[in-house]
């Protein structure tokens, strides 16, 4: 087999939509999900221990 043979297409694709990232959302944004977060854990230990 030859080296510059290559078994994919070099052909261009249409542009995919990012994926979900966290360092995309703003500073507030990611203040807020991480509170939710938190507020759901000590919830949970209240619940827990109640």
């Amino acid at each position: 087999m030859r080296a510059e043979h290559h078994a994919h297409s070099h052909e261009a694709r249409g542009r995919k939509a990012a994926a979900f990232s966290l360092l995309r959302l703003s500073a507030a944004q990611r203040l807020a999900i991480v509170s939710l977060a938190v507020a759901a854990l000590w919830a949970g230990v209240y619940w827990a221990l109640s």
